[in-house]
């Protein structure tokens, strides 16, 4: 039996859309949703992007909220410069840029993944700007995450020779790899092509140095996540073997007062919260934001 399509095609999410310039490079971004409604920045992961967030997003919109949702620089549909230094640091300013061009001053946000990193990052530099904060599946706590075997490849010295010969198909094996619910041949097509647009897969080395950022700050980061005082809910998959369950032990003990919503299934969930069960998300993020 095939699963059933959870993302819209990638060129109607594209088209929803504008590109502005920062920094002189070309970035995706999208808002959704009333103007006037309560400000909401979605955050995607690698190799993804805002794309993730598609099957997400009408629930947000119905329930009164203005998403902004962008590609972070090397992804999707933003540019992918071949010589570019990919920091995380970078990817949040150019998140704050795209609140000043967006004439966003404070929002919820939500982060997964590698956006994840991006999130800490902006909270380490000013926490009140964010109004709450829902955290999916990601490497909060550096000494936690468990790269899968690509990613260390990519990560390594060969990396820069591997990553040209990444195909579709090895890509949605690896992508398989790491959820608990299966995800459709349509859908891991158009991650694909988000993913491989303008050659981004041959920029995984590259943004991959993430993993390294993450050890040099994690002593900020990890006070950015625990001392927050906002409102925080983790929306989270436990079969995730990269960030799964044994991070949310941590979380559970470092975080007591945090609301938790754990994917559990059956089956449970893995890495792709948004992707594998959408409409729990959409739910647990619905009532968190709104309310």
């Amino acid at each position: 039996m095939k699963s059933a399509r959870v993302l819209p095609p990638l060129d109607e999410w594209t088209r929803g859309g504008t590109r502005v310039t920062i920094g002189g490079h070309g970035v995706f971004v999208r808002q959704d949703g009333p103007p006037d409604g309560v400000p909401v920045t979605l955050l995607h992961g690698f190799p993804t992007s805002s794309h993730d967030w598609a099957a997400v997003v009408p629930s947000l919109t119905a329930a009164g909220l203005r998403v902004t949702t962008l590609d972070f620089l090397g992804f999707g549909e933003s540019d992918k410069p071949r010589r570019h230094t990919y920091s995380v640091l970078y990817q949040a300013t150019l998140v704050e840029e795209v609140w000043r061009l967006c004439g966003i001053g404070r929002t919820a946000l939500v982060a997964h993944d590698y956006g994840v990193s991006v999130a800490q990052e902006l909270l380490a530099r000013d926490p009140s700007r964010v109004t709450r904060m829902a955290w999916l599946n990601g490497g909060l706590y550096p000494d936690l995450h468990r790269p899968v075997l690509t990613q260390r490849l990519l990560h390594g010295p060969l990396g820069p020779l591997l990553a040209p010969l990444t195909t579709r198909r090895r890509f949605g094996a690896a992508l398989r790899g790491v959820l608990g619910r299966e995800l459709g041949d349509a859908d891991v097509r158009e991650l694909w092509a988000a993913a491989s647009r303008a050659g981004g897969h041959r920029r995984a080395p590259r943004l991959l140095r993430y993993i390294d950022e993450r050890r040099r700050h994690a002593e900020r980061w990890t006070a950015s996540l625990e001392e927050y005082p906002g409102p925080t809910r983790f929306v989270w998959g436990p079969a995730d073997p990269i960030s799964g369950a044994h991070v949310l032990a941590r979380i559970r003990t470092r975080l007591p007062r945090a609301g938790v919503v754990e994917l559990a299934g059956p089956p449970a969930v893995g890495h792709y919260p948004q992707l594998e069960d959408p409409r729990a998300v959409a739910d647990a993020l619905r009532s968190f934001l709104g309310s």
